[in-house]
């Protein structure tokens, strides 16, 4: 028998957390062990010295710190499944470590997508976490397989697959990276400077309000007034500047002149049409792209 298969379940779970919080985040230590699990300080020494007998190779504690942290030869032990992470990540996974992330603003919303590999997902992140420029080998449709350095800041749903939000130094500019497309990442040996990190990110940092209203074509409008709960007819949504125009077209709002479309696509219609000067991805969004 396998020394994992005679593990107890709370044992493997436990594990699990170590190797979850290595790969993804770097680095893990009794106290989070313990704020996770509610176990003593006894447990979550002989729960590490059990990881470590199992994957010598793949953590080693730093004093100074006092936690253990991620080593290069790192293979997980578990297979960690990319919806659940993604999901987890999205709705506070990890949030008992003693250096706590906020997941919710870090990676936003899980649904069922193409998901990208778990290897990729956890570089990402654990570059997201310590603010760290990291190097790609990025396929986009406009310019094929090309080397990117890139400082990542957000993993994004956006409706149709995961991004990651990331200032591109070749273009000198924040933007969207998708994830599923990204085929290798390594280290950059350049630290970031500070007009690459999340603050300065200003389609990021704006926060935009998007005006809702019954497609004005249709016949009984209240139907939708009343599907998105609209109080006198609107619905007011506040979005990051960088994700609104994802919204929109997820949604299929009508964002042309004098809400034009009249194919039966569209049931809602964006009310307040001045607004799309301040938000990114015109390109995508329904009726805007003419404007």
């Amino acid at each position: 028998m396998d020394v994992m298969d005679k593990l107890s379940h709370g044992q493997r779970q436990r594990l699990a957390f170590i190797d979850f919080s290595l790969q993804y985040f770097a680095q893990v230590s009794r106290q989070d062990l313990i704020a996770k699990f509610a176990t003593g300080l006894a447990a979550a020494t002989r729960d590490l010295a059990s990881y470590k007998a199992l994957a010598p190779q793949n953590m080693q504690l730093v004093h100074q710190t006092k936690r253990y942290h991620r080593c290069d030869t790192f293979k997980p032990l578990f297979d960690h499944d990319p919806e659940v992470i993604l999901h987890g990540l999205a709705n506070g996974f990890g949030d008992g470590l003693s250096h706590p992330v906020e997941p919710s603003q870090i990676c936003i919303a899980a649904v069922q997508l193409i998901h990208p590999n778990t290897e990729i997902i956890a570089a990402l992140m654990r570059a997201i976490q310590h603010q760290r420029a990291i190097a790609i080998t990025y396929v986009s449709v406009s310019s094929g397989e090309t080397q990117r350095e890139v400082v990542p800041h957000t993993l994004v749903n956006n409706g149709q697959r995961w991004h990651v939000r990331a200032f591109d130094r070749h273009h000198q500019i924040f933007t969207d990276f998708v994830v599923t497309r990204i085929k290798s990442v390594g280290v950059s040996s350049i630290e970031p400077y500070d007009h690459e990190l999340a603050a300065l990110d200003q389609h990021w940092q704006q926060l935009v309000e998007l005006v809702l209203i019954p497609h004005p074509s249709l016949k009984h409008g209240e139907a939708i007034a009343l599907d998105y709960q609209m109080r006198d007819g609107q619905l007011v949504i506040s979005s990051r500047a960088a994700l609104a125009g994802y919204l929109l077209r997820q949604w299929s709002v009508d964002c042309s002149i004098g809400h034009q479309i009249r194919t039966g696509v569209c049931q809602l219609a964006l009310d307040n049409t001045d607004v799309l000067a301040q938000i990114e991805h015109l390109a995508i969004v329904p009726g805007a792209k003419g404007r």
